[in-house]
């Protein structure tokens, strides 16, 4: 997702630079390697990175050899994009709606699988938070990436996953059956879709962030012209509409607003991942 947001944005970024902006994928390990390549090789100030947040919440706790200090050697810029993650059921999966699926963890703690896209990716860690929450120890099965994960979903041999909105054609498709958000509010969209907290869970908050970071030694002008420039562009109805599209929603922060939501977002993610020694693959 982050390779098509990027692109929705890197037109209109460029024309309000003046400068051509190439997009350049650098796959793997969550995020580790884009951001060695940026940490490493940008420093002429035209190099920025674009990747989820948990790349610098939670990597660090997951990850072994990561071949930068995120921290120290990246600065952020701001948030491009926010993509929510939604329970969802196989078909014959008992419970019908959220409340009956809370309840029926809470009488079956290790009675049902759930799938990811990988140990330690958002969606395994809302799994975990939903163990957590309730109380259970329903099982993990992690796949190489999501939509193997929902293909065992539709299939049935998974009980549940968390996945983003691109998924949900399947639901109206009759395929899987959608019962909550993890967040802390409904999605825009769907606002028939309870949230946990509604039900009485608490801290379910597992929302998909995609953020953009500079090198550390990129000067604060450059930064500050580019986030000005970037929240001025997602805040255009038709980046916005673009972005719906893929089930994300743009957001315009200053890189302190940004960091306040990557600190909570590692307060609720961390302290899942040091009690399960989760680690990547």
């Amino acid at each position: 997702m982050a390779d098509v947001l990027t692109r929705a944005v890197s037109g209109p970024l460029g024309e309000a630079l003046g400068q051509t902006v190439v997009v350049e994928n650098r796959p793997g390990a969550g995020g580790n390697v884009a951001g060695a390549e940026v940490a490493r090789n940008g420093r002429d100030d035209h190099t920025f990175l674009i990747a989820p947040t948990t790349t610098q919440s939670v990597n660090p706790f997951i990850y072994t050899n990561i071949p930068f200090t995120f921290d120290k050697d990246l600065q952020p810029v701001g948030l491009l994009a926010n993509s929510k993650l939604f329970l969802l059921a196989r078909p014959g999966l008992e419970p019908k709606d959220l409340a009956s699926f809370i309840a029926y963890i809470k009488a079956n703690p290790k009675a049902l699988s759930f799938g990811s896209a990988g140990n330690g990716t958002t969606p395994h860690l809302a799994g975990e938070l939903l163990n957590v929450g309730l109380g259970a120890a329903e099982t993990h099965v992690p796949y190489r990436g999501a939509a193997p994960a929902i293909q065992d979903l539709m299939a049935g041999q998974i009980d549940y996953a968390f996945g983003p909105a691109n998924f949900l054609p399947m639901v109206k498709a009759g395929k899987l059956r959608l019962l909550g958000v993890a967040s802390r509010q409904r999605a825009q969209g769907y606002a028939d879709v309870p949230t946990f907290a509604e039900m009485g869970v608490d801290r379910i908050f597992a929302d998909s962030m995609f953020g953009i970071y500079a090198p550390a030694s990129m000067s604060a002008d450059r930064v500050r012209r580019f986030n000005v420039e970037l929240n001025r562009i997602l805040s255009t109805s038709r980046i916005g509409a673009q972005f719906a599209e893929y089930g994300a929603e743009a957001v315009a922060k200053t890189p302190a607003e940004f960091q306040e939501l990557v600190r909570a977002e590692k307060a609720v993610f961390v302290p899942v991942v040091k009690a399960l020694s989760i680690k990547a693959e």
